[in-house]
């Protein structure tokens, strides 16, 4: 029996993803069908990092095609692939960033920051190159959160290399002002700052650059959502009402400014008693699914309100790498796969492909 590549396609059309919720062809992940007689050889390359996943991928795939009849020795190769995305109109890309991920939230106290370093670390865990960028000019937590001290470099006096911490790059002002220096700054200078920290930093080749926004929608991060050049944005936000207005808020804020919305991550969902067991939702339930549905995004991930989180956290090593393979480290990969999806269905970055044209006159 003659096996056909419209047999192949026909097969992938009918799994689905479920990082992207779509099949292998809609989604253009399948690269390439080889048939040599009954052998079969299937290329997918899927445009987010999926580390922990692929072998569920292969499988998947696999045990699919096994059930075409005919069918004998069949080799799945599954990879991915990262590749720049355009931001907003009249933006260029940083260099060295293929794309930057703002993390925001309408109000503080919502775990944003938590889950910003968690989001980078699960992407690097998911094999992604990955810096965390410390926009909060105010009250800078990055430091502290990946446990980092001391000053970065300045190889020429006017750029700075990125300071390390478990497999990411990390700038933030706390790393270049006295911890107890406060930031006694008006709008513009704030601006201006994150301005510098952003491109007089020497990032390196980063597939993502996540920012760690200040909490708030005034007119300061309207100013950062208009000059810097951002993929897309996550909305952080609590069950409670109160966190769910301000979350509104924040959404419109990035929506104005024609930012795509990658999705919303909900904390603090549910709360389980270490002493007796008994889980209630102290924030209350269903904020993060109704908000999801009046703005037609994604509900990203729903986390616990857990003692861990702000432990490791604390200690300067977050759930992601303290428990890495603990349910909450695992919640913030699949977040990750998911926000990284997200970006992988976005408008592409032809900039580089263009030749530039200078004129000159005679």
């Amino acid at each position: 029996m003659t096996i056909t590549p419209q047999q192949i396609e026909t097969t992938l059309k009918q799994i689905v993803d479920p990082t992207t919720g779509k099949d292998y062809v809609t989604s253009k992940a399948l690269r390439d069908i080889r048939i040599d007689h009954n052998q079969v050889l299937v290329e997918i390359e899927l445009g987010y990092p999926a580390r922990s996943v692929l072998e569920n991928v292969r499988q998947q795939v696999a045990e699919a095609l096994q059930a075409i009849p005919g069918v004998g020795q069949i080799t799945v190769n599954v990879t991915s692939q990262i590749i720049a995305h355009s931001a907003q109109r009249g933006l260029k890309l940083i260099p060295g960033v293929k794309n930057i991920i703002a993390v925001a939230s309408g109000k503080g106290g919502v775990g944003k920051s938590a889950t910003a370093v968690n989001l980078a670390l699960a992407l690097a865990a998911e094999g992604a190159a990955v810096g965390i960028l410390d926009a909060d000019i105010y009250g800078p937590s990055q430091p502290q959160m990946l446990g980092v001290s001391g000053r970065p470099d300045s190889p020429d006096g006017k750029t700075i290399e990125p300071m390390r911490a478990h497999g990411i790059q990390m700038m933030s002002i706390g790393l270049l002002i006295d911890a107890e220096t406060p930031m006694v700054w008006r709008g513009p200078m704030v601006t201006q700052a994150l301005q510098q920290l952003l491109n007089d930093t020497l990032w390196h080749e980063l597939d993502y650059l996540v920012i760690d926004l200040p909490p708030g929608t005034g007119d300061i991060q309207l100013t950062l959502a208009q000059k810097i050049p951002v993929t897309g944005a996550v909305i952080v936000t609590t069950p409670q009402d109160i966190a769910l207005l301000d979350a509104r808020k924040g959404l419109k804020m990035f929506e104005k400014v024609g930012i795509p919305i990658l999705g919303i991550v909900e904390n603090m969902g549910l709360h389980t008693c270490s002493q007796c067991g008994h889980t209630e939702p102290i924030f209350g339930t269903g904020g993060g699914d109704k908000m999801c549905r009046d703005y037609n995004v994604e509900l990203l991930g729903t986390l616990p309100l857990d003692i861990k989180i702000r432990e490791h956290t604390d200690a300067g090593t977050p759930s992601v790498v303290a428990e890495p393979e603990g349910q909450i480290a695992i919640t913030y990969r699949t977040i990750a796969r998911r926000v990284a999806a997200k970006v992988s269905d976005l408008a592409k970055d032809y900039s580089k492909v263009f030749t530039q044209i200078i004129m000159e006159d005679d």
